[in-house]
């Protein structure tokens, strides 16, 4: 009986990694080495848990993750990471799943993935990795090498970050109402010079 548990165990396990590269077949992606040179692709490297996702909305999806590790860029201890959902490359973001991410900035506050980066999930099975086979190098290497080369990074507090706010878009009242408040400031001024100067 023991025995037949663990063929089925190991036939399901099997089956489901056949599954995820044959789904990974429609993926082409162009191999990438873990290097330096690698690493200077990228804006933000860091490992991190998944804290909620948002469901995709016009081909993108937003994921937040609780930074545990960083690497690279400076980022807050929560860090909101825009990906794709209609490409081939296109996985599915779990809530506490463990992830080295590498991701280039959207905006200062956030960041936005790219598929075909080195960014990996974490997996407790290292045969369902197929990670592993893709990189060369399984997960714990890739954290060895990141905390060798690039180092442990704390990330910035709220109130240095506070200024980054300065990039994100007004919304559409907010163009609306200053573009009044412009047009009502030239108005006056026209009125007030024809008003006082008229006369030299």
């Amino acid at each position: 009986m023991l025995s037949f548990k663990k063929t089925t165990r190991s036939l399901f396990v099997w089956l489901w990694v056949i599954l995820i590269r044959s789904n990974a077949l429609a993926c082409q992606c162009p191999s990438t080495s873990l290097s330096l040179n690698e690493c200077a692709k990228y804006d933000i490297i860091f490992k991190g848990k998944i804290e909620s996702v948002k469901s995709c909305e016009n081909g993108y999806g937003e994921a937040i993750f609780e930074i545990e590790e960083l690497y690279k860029g400076n980022i807050k201890n929560k860090f909101l990471v825009y990906f794709e959902c209609d490409v081939p490359c296109a996985q599915k973001f779990q809530v506490g799943e463990e992830w080295i991410i590498y991701t280039y900035f959207k905006q200062i506050t956030n960041g936005k993935m790219d598929w075909c980066s080195r960014s990996r999930k974490y997996f407790a099975i290292a045969a369902q990795d197929l990670y592993t086979q893709n990189y060369g190098n399984d997960y714990e290497d890739e954290l060895d090498f990141l905390r060798m080369k690039l180092g442990l990074h704390k990330p910035v507090n709220e109130v240095i970050q506070g200024t980054a706010d300065r990039n994100i878009k007004p919304s559409l009242t907010q163009m609306i109402i200053l573009l009044l408040v412009s047009m009502s400031c030239i108005i006056l001024f026209y009125w007030l010079f024809g008003k006082y100067f008229k006369r030299f």
